[in-house]
């Protein structure tokens, strides 16, 4: 005698621990994201033409570690002071960018400067 056995019945995929694994992900994403604001500078486009007659630029080197003034290392804090009479009222600060240094680093100096009398500008 032959027995006939039913066909077993695959059971269905629960989508419940799938959620749970894809729920998990995204909590680890978004726990290991960084949401740092990044600081603002208003930019002025440069006027045209060059005046004539000035005193040399003042060059001030960016580097990830340190900060140099005509290739004298000074803080950043003091930077603003240390540039006032070399550059005097409408000198020129020439910033030019080390390697490995990134975007907040500039924003940092950019922001120390903000309204002093001399103008920067970035080198590339």
């Amino acid at each position: 005698m032959t027995e006939l056995v039913a066909p077993r019945r695959r059971s269905a995929l629960s989508l419940t621990s799938l959620i749970d694994v894809i729920f998990l992900l995204l909590l680890f994403f978004m726990l290991t994201s960084t949401f740092t604001r990044l600081g603002e500078l208003d930019l002025t486009p440069g006027a045209p033409g060059g005046a004539q007659g000035q005193a040399a630029p003042v060059f001030v080197q960016l580097a990830p570690g340190d900060l140099r003034v005509n290739a004298e290392t000074v803080p950043l804090d003091g930077l603003a002071r240390h540039l006032t009479p070399l550059a005097g009222e409408d000198g020129m600060v020439l910033i030019a960018l080390g390697e490995g240094v990134d975007a907040q680093r500039l924003v940092d100096v950019l922001a120390a400067l903000r309204g002093a009398a001399f103008r920067i500008r970035v080198l590339p």
